[in-house]
């Protein structure tokens, strides 16, 4: 039940209706919790579009609005920068790339950032992805994060056999086989979001698992310590 919760709430574009149907720019802030300064600097930065123009100085908000508010505090709370937020808003305007690619460039807006290199190859990266039979992209962002990181295992003198590579591949493949499965397909926003702020939110809980699954597993093997440990914490 809590995954059906979060999925919902990460394709989910906030308030569905206002209340009363279009608004003034005021009554939209109080009715999405926006502060009013921060929707005008939205739009003086053009994150939000305009509204429907009622006068010379005024003009009225609708739902569209109230979800594009939705989408750039979930973005900002992920913890991406202004030009990284128009960015990912950018491709959920355009509809000149496929969703592939326009997923890959969204979830390169998150940290960490590399700096792109023109035909820059990655060979432990690719050795890698060629082991595991998946497809090999280097303008995909995540290729250069894991190039990183095997570059990080070398200099630390550390090694990934084929066997721990085979198990983390299998086990992570199907982590993301779930993801997939449950990527709403309503619309590329809903899709965007799920992408991005799924890959944000959920990664930090995939580590915190991984974790308190050392710790069980060590407990369970080292149990003299974990009953000394428990009666130290009473």
């Amino acid at each position: 039940m809590l995954g059906h919760h979060w999925i919902a709430s990460l394709s989910s574009g906030g308030p569905s209706e206002l209340d009363g149907g279009a608004v003034k720019v005021s009554e939209l802030a109080a009715q999405s919790g926006v502060a009013l300064a921060t929707i005008k600097y939205y739009l003086r930065e053009g994150l939000l579009m305009p509204g429907e123009p009622t006068s010379a100085t005024g003009a009225r908000y609708g739902e569209q609005h109230v979800r594009r508010l939705a989408l750039i505090r979930a973005l900002a709370g992920a913890g991406l920068a202004i030009p990284r937020i128009r960015a990912v808003l950018e491709l959920v305007d355009s509809d000149e790339r496929s969703e592939f690619e326009t997923f890959g460039r969204a979830i390169a807006q998150l940290p960490p950032y590399v700096d792109p290199v023109q035909d820059q190859q990655f060979p432990r990266a690719r050795k890698v992805l060629e082991f595991l039979g998946q497809v090999y992209e280097p303008r995909y962002v995540a290729v250069a994060h894991l190039e990183r990181a095997l570059i990080g295992l070398e200099d630390a003198g550390l090694s990934l056999s084929d066997e721990r590579l085979r198990a983390y591949g299998d086990h992570i493949r199907g982590i993301a086989e779930v993801e997939i499965e449950l990527m709403p397909t309503s619309s590329t926003e809903d899709g965007i979001r799920y992408a991005v702020l799924g890959t944000a939110m959920y990664e930090p809980v995939l580590t915190a698992l991984r974790r308190l699954a050392h710790q069980d597993l060590a407990a369970r093997h080292f149990p003299q310590h974990r009953e000394s440990t428990e009666q130290e914490n009473r």
